[in-house]
């Protein structure tokens, strides 16, 4: 049994506890916070064995009169590896600790690639992962490219060449005082977007080009896609793909699922905790194929899309199963997901 330290208990890192504490072969060996807030208190609640990062804020969770057992070095000491799940560029300045300790460490998409000795999809380079020391978990909007454009490469022989607008959400729904407010800001303004590039280090060869705006909303990303395939395909080949890769699901407007919000009300509707929906959600009209161009548009959970590769990841460094498609089918049991 794996024993999985958590350094972060916020949007990600809540999500991944709960993840890890419903797999056959891992436990929480506890979680950190900076401070004693909502969330610590539902950790305890939730049995999660409660961190501060260090021992001058471990102080504060005391004076809350929250129990609270020590520090992150206590944790990482009961831990075979860790999960960081701190903000951007916090995970960094964390990483020399975790060296210094000779723990196994997990980094999130808002770090740079070369924090890790390499980025991490399940579909995509699960192989790659297997027994390494580091891996950074590639953000929510890559891990939804990688889902749906490795399942076509893989599928068909590969891709020509892709071009896809993004259209990013602002904050989450627990830091709504971030915009925009009334505006279509591009971010960045530049093209292309990060997006591509770090599609790139888990699918090197793939011609990608991506831009990005964000809009004014808590819910969801969506992504239009343009694919040039290698191969012929039919629309009806895509959405036979889709409706049997583990990770996607095909909703459809005809059936009252026309916009980002009506998908996060069948999450609800299906019984999903925070009303999450781990898999990429694919509009079935929108596929079609016209000559050897693909067009489709997805839509992205950017709170819980990464948390299954979490997992896989963890299985692939700590070698607990060698075989991509084992730990996805483990992880997706688990978890509840089912394909269409």
């Amino acid at each position: 049994m794996i024993l999985v330290g958590i350094n972060g208990y916020g949007t990600i890192g809540k999500r991944v506890a709960d993840a890890v504490s419903m797999q056959p072969d891992m436990n929480v060996a506890g979680v950190v916070k900076t401070r004693p807030t909502h969330e610590a208190k539902h950790a305890i609640k939730s049995n999660y064995g409660l961190y501060a990062n260090n021992r001058e804020n471990m102080q504060k969770f005391i004076e809350a009169d929250m129990a609270v057992l020590g520090t992150l070095e206590d944790l990482i000491d009961k831990s075979d590896i860790i999960v960081d799940c701190t903000p951007g560029k916090i995970g960094a300045a964390n990483k020399p600790l975790y060296v210094s300790k000779g723990i196994k460490a997990i980094f999130q998409g808002g770090e740079k690639p070369d924090i890790a000795e390499v980025s991490f999809n399940s579909q995509g380079n699960y192989k790659e992962c297997i027994g390494k020391d580091y891996a950074r978990v590639v953000s929510c909007n890559t891990t939804g490219l990688c889902r749906t454009l490795g399942a076509i490469e893989q599928a068909f022989g590969g891709i020509r060449k892709t071009r896809i607008t993004l259209i990013r959400r602002g904050p989450d729904p627990g830091n709504s005082s971030k915009g925009p407010v009334n505006a279509i800001v591009p971010n960045p303004v530049t093209v292309p977007s990060h997006h591509g590039p770090d599609v790139n280090t888990i699918f090197p060869d793939m011609d990608i080009m991506t831009s990005a705006v964000v809009v004014p909303t808590t819910l969801m990303h969506l992504h239009t896609m343009i694919v040039e395939l290698k191969n012929p395909a039919t629309t009806g080949d895509i959405i036979k793909l889709f409706k049997n890769t583990p990770r996607i699901i095909l909703v459809r407007a005809s059936e009252g699922i026309a916009s980002t919000a009506e998908i996060m009300e069948h999450a609800r509707d299906i019984g999903r905790k925070r009303g999450d929906l781990n898999e990429i959600a694919v509009w079935e009209e929108s596929i079609n194929v016209v000559g050897n161009e693909l067009f489709y548009i997805q839509a992205i959970h950017q709170e819980s899309d990464v948390v299954p590769e979490n997992i896989d990841c963890i299985r692939a460094m700590c070698g607990l199963t060698q075989n991509a498609s084992e730990s996805i089918a483990m992880t997706d049991k688990a978890l509840g997901l089912t394909m269409n």
